[in-house]
């Protein structure tokens, strides 16, 4: 995807780094030629001996490399303006007038590209409707004051007297505008795909299918527009809105652009075929402008929708992989609060294998060998070691990475495990924990390692309320039950500690929320983002002291896969 949001010199780096001097001759006489081949195909009609014609898209190529490129391309404009009014029209102008309307021309659209560049800094990927109205603003600015200072240097030459002023100037400007406006975004957007740094994966056909269809359409609306003597069709340019919208709706700005510039050249050349005078044709390009204007802001707003729509996607996508960093962060922060509880746990089923199969190789070494004791001895063995290896095996799968693994799990037996965890911790700080299930629960589906997480968590921090109080008598009591309407579980994980101040309870579940000297405040966040995603929620069923009781219930369905 584009990376929108950069200025245009910025996103065409690669474009303006320094090429070598034969490339820049090569594409600027390239340039020239094409200007000049783009004046002879669009120079249909003359006023006075000057041509007017509205519509210059050879002006929209070098306007849009001089934003790429900056003022260095001014020259190629100006130079083209030159060959075209000598090759092209044919004028009787003089040279000193023909170079002085050239270079007004190179010198407005040259500022106009510098400013637009290095003060309004577009994005040449043109992402934001805000830089269609740079873009069209600038153009609109500098078309008017190119028409101006060429109108006032006719009027020096008596080429074009006062009363013709607007019959002359009307024509110029528009055919800047709408060359600039139809042909500078196609050629920017050309420019991005051709360096990757825009695609057309929103086509999901053929793209030569999609153009065919589409020209096919507005040939047939143009021909129905133009049939009319006269122009008397004008009444049926609305036909043209039709596929220019479809295709900036269904491919954005880049459809947009595409679709303007078919409709451009296939109206220009019908209205060529039919013999349209320059009249008719400028009010025909007036009526393109407001089609050209709406469809590249269409485009413009469906483009920044789409790129917003996949910024989105890639922010939730992090999210979700940070998410599960911090998930799995916690997890350890679990473990490693109760490393000593659990390293005292395994050892003492080892510690107790290692004497009993010492006493097992003695009964076997005797002038008669204990066989029965022997034997009973490492019975015992094997069930020490089967307990410590149970430790070690939950300890695993509470630990172990990867993605969510959603499976149908036995809640009863997720409980009993987060409890074994969790006992040895418990035991050290003199805390029982007790487990009530009424009646037989049914399987739950989810996440079996997450959902056990938020249950260490809530007990962890019931454990950790009691340590501080330093009361003897301290207890974690779980219970579990199936609730009708909607049909869920809900888990209850409640202690006798000192409860939770009104103030906390407000912001219990914000990240970095939390009572303790060494906390982090992310546990009950985290367990709540974890309770969300399988469909269910987690909250404060009661903060009285010596009863305070956190739930989370889980539907019964099928709840959506958890990220």
């Amino acid at each position: 995807m584009p990376e929108p949001g950069r200025s245009l010199s910025e996103s065409v780096t690669s474009f303006t780094q320094s090429p070598s001097w034969f490339v820049r001759v090569a594409l600027g006489v390239a340039l020239i030629v094409l200007f000049v081949a783009l004046e002879w195909l669009s120079s249909l009609h003359e006023f006075m001996s000057v041509p007017i014609t509205p519509w210059n898209p050879g002006l929209g190529v070098v306007f849009a490399f001089m934003l790429l490129s900056g003022p260095v391309y001014c020259l190629v404009l100006f130079v083209g303006v030159i060959i075209a009014e000598w090759l092209v029209a044919g004028t009787t102008l003089q040279w000193p007038l023909i170079i002085a309307i050239a270079a007004i021309i190179a010198l407005v659209y040259g500022v106009a590209a510098t400013v637009t560049r290095l003060v309004l800094r577009l994005d040449a990927g043109l992402y934001h409707l805000r830089d269609l109205f740079v873009l069209l603003a600038v153009t609109v600015a500098a078309a008017l004051v190119t028409s101006a200072l060429v109108a006032a240097l006719l009027l020096i030459d008596d080429r074009i007297a006062l009363d013709n002023i607007l019959t002359a100037s009307t024509p110029l400007l528009v055919g800047d505008i709408i060359g600039i406006a139809v042909i500078t975004p196609l050629i920017l957007r050309l420019v991005m795909l051709s360096q990757g740094r825009a695609s057309l994966s929103g086509y999901s056909r053929p793209l030569a299918i999609e153009l065919i269809l589409f020209a096919g359409f507005v040939c047939v609306a143009l021909w129905i527009i133009l049939k009319g003597d006269g122009g008397s069709g004008l009444k049926y340019f609305y036909l043209l809105f039709v596929p220019v919208v479809l295709a900036a709706v269904r491919d954005g700005f880049d459809g947009a652009c595409i679709g303007l510039a078919v409709t451009q050249f296939a109206l220009v050349g019908l209205m060529h075929y039919f013999g349209y005078d320059a009249q008719a044709f400028t009010e025909m390009q007036t009526l393109m402008l407001v089609l050209t204007a709406t469809g590249l802001v269409v485009g413009a707003v469906v483009s920044e929708r789409q790129n917003a729509a996949q910024r989105m996607q890639v922010a939730e996508q992090r999210l979700r992989e940070k998410e599960a960093e911090a998930t799995q962060a916690a997890r350890f922060s679990l473990v490693s609060g109760m490393a000593a509880a659990l390293a005292h746990e395994i050892n003492q089923p080892m510690t107790a294998a290692r004497a009993l199969a010492r006493s097992a190789q003695h009964l076997l070494e005797g002038h008669a060998p204990d066989l029965p004791r022997a034997n009973n001895n490492l019975g015992n063995v094997i069930t020490q070691i089967d307990h410590a290896s149970s430790v070690m095996r939950r300890m695993r799968d509470f630990l172990r990475r990867g993605r969510p693994q959603v499976s149908t799990f036995d809640v009863s037996e997720m409980l009993h495990d987060s409890v074994a965890l969790a006992r040895p911790d418990a035991t050290i700080r003199g805390i029982t924990i007790e487990i009530v299930a009424t009646g037989t629960l049914p399987l739950a589906h989810g996440d079996r390692i997450q959902l056990q997480q938020v249950v260490l968590n809530l007990i962890k921090n019931a454990m950790e309320a009691l340590t501080e109080t330093g009361r003897k008598d301290g207890q974690v009591r779980l219970v579990a039950n199936e609730a009708p309407s909607p049909r869920r579980i809900e888990i209850a994980v409640s202690d006798n500690g000192p409860g939770i101040t009104p103030e906390l309870a407000k912001s219990l579940f914000e990240p970095l929320t939390t009572s303790k000297h060494e906390g982090l405040g992310l546990g009950l966040s985290i367990s709540q983002t974890i309770v969300e995603s399988h469909g269910g929620r987690l909250w404060l069923q009661s903060g009285e002291p010596g009863r305070t009781e956190f739930r989370f219930s889980l539907p019964l369905e099928v709840a959506r896969n958890p990220q």
